[in-house]
């Protein structure tokens, strides 16, 4: 498994760390989902200034997943900072699937409660220019998203 993924946004490269160690089933949906083409095209449709950005929705509107079952919650020791890459899920712990968000700053009042799964290693600044919405009018669009040789 990949210990690193780049995620092509129309605005720049983002190089994403993975923590396999602490959320392996996560890494491993989101290195599978990536690999096979789920995420391009799809849009940042969740983008709230000074928190996150979130993406992989195939519906656009942050109510849809892919067609595999819902993971089981990996909760972990990171705290949710600036560039912390964690997993959506809705009000069932266990209801995490595709969707993912990216911290903009400190919001440590989700740990414990989401599945931290990777960092923002480069190209922060390319996640920093998503368009802002909820969702955004003209949404930044994910080109590609894949696991690194």
């Amino acid at each position: 498994m990949s210990d690193k993924l780049i995620l092509k946004l129309d605005t720049g490269d983002v190089v994403i760390k993975t923590f396999a160690d602490k959320a392996p089933n996560h890494v491993a949906r989101i290195a599978e989902l990536a690999d096979g083409g789920f995420y391009d095209g799809l849009t940042l449709h969740r983008v709230i200034d000074g928190f996150m950005a979130q993406g992989g929705c195939p519906r656009g509107d942050g109510t849809g997943g892919s067609d595999k079952p819902n993971l089981k919650a990996e909760f972990n020791d990171t705290s949710h900072q600036r560039g912390v890459c964690s997993m959506a899920r809705a009000q069932n712990p266990d209801s995490a699937n595709s969707q993912f968000f990216i911290c903009f700053g400190d919001a440590s009042f989700l740990d414990g409660q989401y599945t931290a799964w990777g960092e923002v290693t480069e190209g922060m600044e390319h996640v920093d220019a998503a368009a802002r919405g909820e969702p955004p009018g003209n949404p930044t669009k994910i080109v590609s998203f894949r696991s690194s040789a």
